[in-house]
């Protein structure tokens, strides 16, 4: 649904997680070889991933000021155990933090929402308002305040309503 450019960095891996999800049709990319291959995911990992994927989504959700979707285990007691490794460049110094296991979906993301913090984006990465979507995006709106993950879809839809119940 989302017409939006994919977020930057390792955000792009969160986004791409949240978004296996089409909540309107039911269809979850993670039942499809095709898509658990798009995450580097083994048949074994995917209830693990979908827990992942619904503790991120009430993340976004947060992010743009919306309350959960649903009762999620918290996110960070699912990357607790996700064992990240600190990388000193012997060329200028700089650190950054990577997955120990590059494998395993949680350090993965672990190593991402680090980056995105070091960065400043990871609150621009929210889930659209609309119930029947609740799709992620990067919001790249200067102020912050995108609401939708598509304008010319959940954001005609939602203003359609409210005209329509005026």
């Amino acid at each position: 649904m989302n017409d939006r450019a994919p977020a930057p960095g390792g955000l792009a891996l969160l986004q791409s997680l949240v978004n296996t999800l089409d909540i309107e049709t039911g269809t979850d990319a993670l039942d499809t070889v095709e898509g658990r291959a798009g995450l580097g995911l083994a048949a074994a990992d995917v209830e693990a991933a979908r827990e992942l994927r619904e503790s991120l989504r009430a993340v976004c959700l947060a992010h743009a000021g919306h309350p959960a979707h649903r009762e999620v285990r918290p996110l960070d007691e699912l990357l607790a155990s996700a064992p990240l490794v600190v990388t000193v460049s012997a060329a200028d110094g700089s650190a950054t933090l990577r997955p120990a296991d590059p494998a395993a979906l949680a350090s993965r993301v672990a190593a991402a929402v680090a980056e995105s913090l070091t960065a400043g984006t990871w609150l621009r990465l929210k889930a659209c308002e609309a119930p029947d979507c609740h799709w992620a995006y990067y919001d790249r709106s200067p102020a912050g305040r995108g609401r939708w993950c598509s304008m010319s879809v959940c954001g005609a839809r939602a203003k359609m309503r409210r005209y329509r119940a005026k």
